[in-house]
């Protein structure tokens, strides 16, 4: 049968939403969260429909920061429907395959697309993460270059990144567990061992975002203890000289 995908560039076209909505029935509550920037990724079963919400991430573009749009996706029998906060997104394989007719995308059903889209979703989160390695590479290196507070204050703003990235990752994990685990006709059997193994990536990716949270508390410790070196080289230094005078 035939599948279609919709996709909403802008929801700031609030007139193009509502049409949509009205024509899929889409219940006036989800539209709202469709519309609502920074909801935290959720998965929800409704009687004719499917409703997934996650963040699309990515590096800005001078490659430091990461920046967050929402994605929201309705997934009904015969298509899918997602929503984005502006125009630009991770999607661009996808059409490829689809302009191409590769693969399974354009004989399996809205599921399956929805999977994919999420997949391309998740591909991105590990190269933000190998930017982010790079970073650390770049922080050991300054560590026994030059040791000033500029390291400090770097090491505090990809602390604050990683966070950032575990925030998004955490509730993903959960969404796309409850859709393998979804009883809704909506989601075949055939693609739940997709959704398994996207489920495996998200804890790849969890994994990798603590082991790079480690490695900078260690570029912490070893920062903080040879700042306390120096500065006890300071004191010793001063206080041979404090003593050296204390008779003149």
């Amino acid at each position: 049968h035939m599948v279609s995908w919709i996709n909403v560039g802008r929801i700031s076209e609030l007139k193009t939403v509502e049409t949509i909505g009205e024509h899929f029935r889409i219940h006036p509550l989800v539209l709202e969260d469709i519309l609502t920037q920074g909801q935290r990724p959720k998965f929800e079963e409704l009687e004719d429909y499917l409703f997934i919400v996650l963040n699309m991430l990515s590096m800005n573009q001078d490659t430091t920061g990461i920046k967050a749009e929402q994605v929201s996706f309705i997934i009904t029998g015969n298509a899918l429907i997602t929503f984005q906060e502006i125009e630009g997104d991770v999607f661009g394989s996808i059409r490829e395959r689809i302009r191409n007719g590769r693969g399974r995308i354009r004989k399996l059903g809205p599921d399956y697309l929805a999977y994919s889209l999420i997949d391309a979703i998740v591909d991105n989160y590990f190269i933000i993460l190998e930017n982010v390695e790079e970073r650390i590479e770049n922080l050991e290196e300054q560590l026994v270059e030059n040791p000033g507070t500029e390291l400090l204050h770097d090491i505090h703003v990809l602390k604050r990144e990683l966070l950032f990235l575990r925030k998004s990752v955490w509730p993903l994990r959960e969404v796309i567990s409850n859709l393998e685990k979804s009883e809704s006709p909506l989601i075949h059997e055939s693609t739940g061992m997709y959704l398994r193994d996207l489920y495996d990536h998200t804890i790849q990716v969890m994994d990798t975002v603590d082991t790079f949270r480690d490695m900078l508390g260690g570029i912490l410790d070893i920062y903080l203890s040879s700042v306390s070196n120096r500065l006890n080289e300071v004191m010793k230094v001063l206080t041979v000289i404090s003593t050296t005078f204390i008779p003149i």
